[in-house]
């Protein structure tokens, strides 16, 4: 009875009427793939999307080998709006460097960069030439004009505004003169935020700086890693509806996940690559390539008119400044707060 049950197991299955079943291919090659793996390129057979924590598994991979992998993947990454992604999403897989891999990898080379290219600006002697206007908040004084030529200041005029940051809770206060405070935190955690605060206060204006700047390009990875999963959710609320005349348009949570992957390597292959040109018409080029890459990649991904792609870009983009804005706050206080 084995040998007749093994026997049944070569032959080929068979549909209802009768005729045999066309044999698997693989989705990336082509070739016969009758197992789990294609015996031709090694990509597995059975594709799923990932799960957020799969997802985050493949960033986990050792290193990303500099051969033709590599380079076809920065080539398309750089030149072909969308491409990788649709790619991705269609099974083509083997030939790329996986989404969650090439995210890490460009966070990484962008922030040791960084850590290379930017100075940290030095504050001259004259209180004049390093005085930095606060930013206005609303319903708060506008800042004194300055004295007239040859007259003293009034010393009874107020000081400059102070510039707010408003979190949930949580107000900082950033004077003139680069001092912290914060108003409403309570309780334990409040006191000692206060106290790191009286601490940062104490050192120099050139200290200061200087140790916001390191802060946050220490802390500046964990923020992008938060953020790429916020832009998925954003992409996703963006594009709820029925699928209606778009069928292929991504739907779940991480056919998003992917085209954020891909979406922040280029920004920070982009900002990388720029930050080391150093030059302003690059920065300009740079900038303008970056938008124009991202509404091109969402057209080549989710499809649909240019007027619905403009209009969600712009929802995105604003919710994602509010966002980043809550993320620079973070890195401010990270910087501040762990030392």
């Amino acid at each position: 009875m084995a040998r007749a049950a093994a026997d049944q197991s070569d032959v080929p299955a068979r549909v209802d009427d009768g005729r045999e079943a066309p044999p698997a291919r693989c989705r990336n090659c082509g070739a016969v793939a009758p197992g789990a793996f294609c015996p031709a390129c090694g990509q597995e057979t059975t594709l799923a999307l990932p799960t957020a924590r799969q997802f985050l598994k493949e960033a986990a991979g050792r290193y990303v080998a500099f051969d033709g992998r590599m380079w076809r993947t920065l080539a398309a990454l750089l030149f072909r709006p969308g491409y990788l992604t649709r790619e991705y999403l269609a099974g083509r897989r083997r030939r790329y460097i996986r989404p969650a891999r090439l995210f890490l990898v460009m966070s990484v080379l962008l922030f040791a960069v960084l850590r290379f290219v930017i100075d940290v600006p030095t504050i001259a002697a004259d209180d004049s030439l390093v005085r930095v206007d606060a930013v206005p908040v609303a319903g708060a004084p506008s800042a004194p004009a300055p004295a007239a030529a040859g007259n003293p200041p009034d010393a009874t005029r107020a000081r400059p505004s102070e510039a707010l940051v408003v979190m949930p809770g949580l107000e900082l206060r950033v004077d003139e003169a680069g001092n912290l405070t914060a108003d409403g935190a309570q309780g334990r955690l409040g006191n000692e935020l206060r106290r790191r605060l009286d601490r940062f206060n104490a050192m120099q204006r050139q200290d200061k700086i200087e140790h916001l700047l390191l802060g946050a390009l220490r802390y500046g990875p964990y923020a992008m890693f938060v953020l790429l999963p916020a832009f998925a959710l954003l992409l996703m609320v963006a594009y709820l509806g029925p699928r209606g005349r778009y069928p292929e348009r991504p739907r779940r949570y991480a056919e998003h996940l992917v085209f954020a992957a891909h979406n922040h390597a280029f920004l920070a292959l982009i900002i990388g690559a720029s930050a080391i040109a150093g030059h302003g018409a690059v920065r300009v080029l740079a900038a303008a390539w970056a938008l124009a890459y991202f509404l091109r990649s969402m057209k080549t991904v989710y499809g649909g008119r240019w007027s619905g792609v403009l209009a969600r870009a712009w929802i995105v983009a604003v919710a994602y400044v509010v966002l980043f804005a809550f993320a620079t706050v973070g890195l401010v206080l990270a910087a501040v707060m762990i030392r």
